[in-house]
């Protein structure tokens, strides 16, 4: 007598759907990684790391999991974006849990959109974990609010690269009354300077440059926008470098705001902060 077919089973698969975080590890210091961030990246088994995340945010990663460096320095050598959208999406369908961790925010200037876009045509479900932004933290190190109510408007983050054509409506943005955020802007410094200038922001306007910003190599610049691309070139900053151009960065409200602070939260009683300013 043949025997009966054996019940289906009731239990659960182990198997996860598909799934990718794109988590953002900060502008540099990793005590600045949110706590999701450390909790998804302790669940990782494997990793795609972006050139400019601070070796410390590897710390928390098992020591099991595969670390695929994939570059994305400005005017440096990078894996090309296609290959890292094929390869998240391969990982993914195997069942790793795969983290994309990216410098900033991955969503600001990081090509997030793309990637999305890539995991979703696959069926593959996206999470992003956001980090702190390069522009925030440079502001932050200098204490500029930027957006105080008596000097802007509001802000723009905008991308400085290939400046003569990459979009931006420079003369738009010298009208706005907007502090204005600029990444990627190194090597076009001359040519953002002049367009703001023929858009009629005015010459004196105060300008704050940081490199690596919260990193344990930033280095910041004060200067003005009739000075911005020669302040740069004499002070040897590099990419990464953020300029923070506006009425927030003029030093003398800096030291009115720190005066203001609590005695317990002025720059100068906090162990191993920086200087206001600094060009070396």
């Amino acid at each position: 007598m043949p025997h009966a077919p054996a019940a289906a089973s009731t239990r659960p698969s182990t198997r996860t759907a598909p799934a990718v975080h794109l988590v953002g590890a900060g502008p540099g210091d990793p005590e600045l990684l949110t706590l999701k961030a450390v909790r998804v990246l302790q669940q990782a088994s494997v990793a795609l790391v972006d050139d400019l995340v601070d070796e410390g945010c590897l710390q928390h990663l098992p020591p099991s999991c595969r670390v695929v460096h994939v570059g994305k320095r400005g005017g440096c050598a990078s894996t090309p974006q296609a290959f890292i959208e094929r390869l998240m999406v391969a990982e993914a369908l195997r069942g790793e849990r795969v983290v994309r961790l990216k410098g900033g925010d991955p969503l600001l200037f990081g090509r997030a959109g793309e990637e999305i876009a890539a995991l979703r045509a696959a069926g593959i479900a996206v999470e992003v974990v956001p980090g702190i932004t390069a522009g925030v933290a440079a502001a932050a190190a200098s204490a500029v609010s930027l957006t105080h109510r008596d000097h802007a408007r509001g802000v723009a983050f905008v991308t400085g690269h290939a400046a003569a054509g990459n979009g931006v409506d420079w003369a738009a943005l010298a009208r706005s009354g907007l502090t204005l955020v600029v990444y990627m802007g190194v090597s076009t410094a001359a040519a953002i300077q002049q367009a703001l200038l023929d858009g009629g922001l005015p010459a004196s306007t105060p300008a704050l440059l940081v490199q690596s910003a919260s990193a344990l190599d930033e280095r910041r610049l004060r200067t003005r926008l009739s000075w911005l691309a020669e302040s740069l070139a004499a002070s040897g900053l590099a990419s990464p470098c953020v300029m923070i151009i506006g009425e927030v960065t003029e030093a003398k409200m800096q030291t009115q705001m720190q005066a203001d602070a609590p005695s317990w939260a002025r720059p100068g009683l906090q162990p191993g902060l920086r200087p206001a300013s600094q060009a070396a």
